[in-house]
């Protein structure tokens, strides 16, 4: 990813790298504190909270105990849905 934008900018990969860490610190972070990032076209990161459940170990037959966490969620946005479908 680094390599590809950095040619398509002309920056150099040391910059790239840096803006794109940066870039998902900060949908991380923000994400975590529970709100949400939209990039405009492109989709929308944010959380949401999964409940605790029964699951079964499909090895065993063994019922197990999940705990309940928090999972991230990507939606994708239409122009990316539409460039994915050649439109």
């Amino acid at each position: 990813m680094v390599a590809a934008v950095a040619e398509e900018t002309g920056k150099s990969k040391a910059d790239v790298k840096e803006i794109l860490e940066a870039l998902i610190a900060q949908v991380v972070k923000t994400v975590k504190a529970g709100d949400e990032i939209a990039l405009i076209g492109f989709g929308t990161f944010k959380s949401a909270e999964r409940a605790a459940r029964t699951g079964r170990n499909p090895a065993t037959g063994k019922e197990i105990k999940i705990p309940a966490s928090i999972q991230p969620k990507f939606v994708a946005g239409k122009m990316f849905k539409d460039a994915l479908n050649g439109k």
